[in-house]
């Protein structure tokens, strides 16, 4: 039946119209530090099974082939790419980038974690480590840097080490500490370019940089977004299209049930 036809060309547009929204949300976010970029994932939904496969005939042959009427697709779900992004040198020595794996951490409520790919760090009114944004939250666990530093270096390893009047030598005030996940793309995002654990992800594991499968930290870098703003358009364009074929089909049904209603005129 074309009301068949019809749900179905509805269910792929409503899907179409989700994957228009992560490709705008993956172009906005193209100058995003540390931005990971998501893709719609499409399922099919459920047939109607008319004839099955493998039922007998009156002659005892099997029919080789079954009958089944799809119902249309949906999105199940968007995945994460976490693939690094390019480097981007800016000589700020608060400016850091994780070469390799791991998230930094950052507190958001009392007592919860969130976690981060940006760098970009500043410094708060009591000289704590934060993120550079309109909250500015706290790196976990935190780091002080005294007001009379001249200079701040940090290390490959994470260790974060201050120039002070009437020391011969830096001075070491903190350690960065990096977490991983089993499962990064079960993440929950949060926005502010922050991610929560969830029971997909599995629980965080902490270590320092450099030391086992975590990356390195290289100071006065940051991690650009990971979008490709080439493929992106692409897809865009591939959307578009099969929106318009999905119209279509819905114009086609649209016609065979004004066809089958104008039989009895």
């Amino acid at each position: 039946m074309a009301s068949i036809a019809l749900q179905s060309a509805a269910s792929g547009l409503n899907a179409l119209s989700t994957k228009l929204d992560v490709v705008a949300n993956n172009l906005a976010n193209v100058n995003t530090t540390g931005f990971k970029s998501s893709r719609a994932n499409f399922q099919d939904l459920l047939y109607v099974e008319r004839q099955q496969p493998g039922v007998e005939n009156a002659n005892g042959d099997q029919r080789p082939i079954g009958l089944h009427v799809g119902l249309g697709v949906q999105v199940a779900g968007t995945q994460l790419n976490f693939e690094q992004g390019s480097p981007i040198a800016t000589g700020r020595p608060l400016d850091i980038m994780i070469d390799g794996l791991g998230f930094l951490q950052v507190g958001i409520e009392e007592g919860q974690t969130a976690y981060t790919r940006a760098g970009n760090l500043t410094m708060n009114s009591d000289g704590e480590l934060v993120l550079a944004s309109d909250v500015g939250r706290r790196l976990e666990p935190r780091i002080n840097i005294p007001a009379d530093a001249r200079t701040i270096t940090v290390g490959a390893d994470g260790r974060v080490f201050v120039s002070q009047p009437g020391e011969p030598e830096p001075q070491e005030v903190g350690q960065l500490e990096l977490a991983s996940f089993i499962n990064p793309a079960g993440l929950s995002q949060i926005g502010e370019n922050l991610y929560t654990e969830t029971s997909a992800s599995g629980a965080p594991i902490v270590g320092n940089p450099s030391e086992g499968h975590y990356g390195r930290i290289l100071q006065g870098q940051l991690e650009s977004s990971n979008v490709d703003a080439t493929f992106e358009l692409i897809e865009l364009i591939r959307t578009q299209r099969a929106f318009e074929m999905n119209s279509q089909a819905i114009r086609a049904a649209d016609e065979t049930l004004r066809a089958v209603g104008q039989l009895r005129q």
